[in-house]
């Protein structure tokens, strides 16, 4: 298990994300913008809002998918894009779903260690130019790799952690109409910057969440991952383990696919004195984490570490943004760590909205930030499991 506790303090100093756009069969609303627009146009907002693009040390981005569009180092295609000066750098982390975190929590270190005095870190993913399995990983196709390490289709992780944990169908699809309706009460944002494409305003909200959501509704649905061949594997290395029957998860309590991008301003005190900036807040602990597939838990593993590190308990916590991937994850962080319902996802989550891979640590610390400024509250948690039993945690405050 990888951590970081910054005994320096780093600043957020600002956090922007695009809205999520969903993924459509036939063109969805963001489909026809380029990855690189996605980020560009977030790094010239941040211009606009006060940041002095020759004050930053480099910028850090997070992408799941590194291929394609989004292939080539598509932090520096965009900082050139967004007219940047020629002099910033940019780079890309990639680890899968756990990939924003990855980009913001090393980014914190470098800025805590005095490497930088000012980082811009984020993520983009524009699933429709870039679909997952693009870049045709070894572990989705290469049997042998497949068999020797357990690897399974993630919905089926989710599938089994929902069984071993005892949630019914019911509460996943009642998870889900709560998520829906949250999103679509979530008050508009200013750090949810619109897109734009020839001066033509493409997307200002969030784009997923279904008022006729119910569990009604919901329940008709077929599961998604009931036949899934990675079951085999599976039995072989959990013999005891109990395939539910029918399956649990369907396209309701599965994380939508979504383009979309997310810039933080991480900085220093001298940094921020020096450049008249006011921060939102601070990260006072990144942690990386994993558990052997096919267990979808390493968020839990996450959260426990990054609390001991900071010595807060979940009660201290005023707000949680818990990445949806699929709606097991936050009902068992909620549950294992006895937190109140009503400060996790209290604007909505992925199985509305949409889980944009890298840029999804951003999306969810722009959330926590909008949250803990709403209600005047001081400490907040993201969190995130994701595929071959990757997990991330990040604790932030505002003071």
């Amino acid at each position: 298990m990888a951590f970081s506790q910054f005994t320096s303090e780093v600043y957020i100093y600002d956090a922007v994300r695009t809205p999520k756009g969903r993924v459509r069969r036939n063109g969805g609303t963001l489909s026809g913008v380029p990855p690189y627009e996605l980020l560009a146009g977030l790094l010239r907002e941040l211009t606009r809002r006060g940041l002095d693009p020759e004050a930053v040390g480099d910028t850090v981005i997070g992408t799941s998918t590194a291929a394609g569009d989004q292939g080539g180092d598509i932090a520096r295609s965009a900082i050139l894009w967004a007219g940047w000066p020629d002099t910033t750098p940019g780079g890309v982390v990639s680890r899968l779903c756990c990939s924003g975190f990855d980009a913001i929590g090393g980014a914190a270190a470098r800025v805590a260690g005095g490497v930088e005095d000012l980082v811009v870190a984020g993520g983009v993913e524009s699933m429709s130019r870039v679909p997952m399995l693009a870049d045709t990983p070894a572990f989705a196709y290469d049997g042998q790799l497949q068999d020797r390490t357990g690897f399974v289709t993630i919905g089926v992780s989710a599938d089994l952690t929902a069984a071993d944990h005892g949630y019914t169908r019911g509460e996943l699809d009642a998870y889900a109409v709560t998520s829906h309706q949250r999103s679509l009460a979530a008050p508009d944002s200013p750090s949810v910057i619109a897109v734009q494409a020839d001066d033509k305003v493409l997307l200002t909200r969030d784009e997923g969440a279904r008022a006729d959501a119910s569990i009604e509704t919901f329940g008709q649905l077929p599961a998604l991952f009931a036949d899934d061949p990675s079951w085999a594997r599976v039995a072989r290395r959990l013999p005891d383990s109990v395939r539910p029957d029918g399956g649990l998860h369907t396209v309701a309590t599965a994380p939508q696919l979504a383009d979309g991008a997310c810039a933080v301003v991480l900085g220093s005190r001298k940094a921020g004195d020096l450049l008249g900036l006011t921060p939102r807040g601070r990260i006072l602990a990144a942690v990386q984490t994993a558990v052997r597939s096919p267990r979808l838990t390493a968020a839990l593993a996450a959260t426990g570490t990054a609390l001991s590190r900071t010595g807060l308990t979940p009660g201290d916590l005023d707000v949680i943004e818990a990445n949806e991937s699929f709606a097991v994850s936050p009902l068992l962080l909620t549950r294992e760590f006895d937190l109140d319902p009503a400060t996790v996802n209290p604007r909505g989550g992925a199985v509305a909205t949409g889980h944009p891979l890298g840029a999804s640590g951003g999306c969810l610390l722009v959330n926590a930030l909008d949250e803990l400024e709403a209600r005047s509250a001081e400490f907040g948690l993201l969190a995130i499991p994701g595929g071959l039993g990757l997990g991330a945690a990040i604790v932030i405050t505002r003071n």
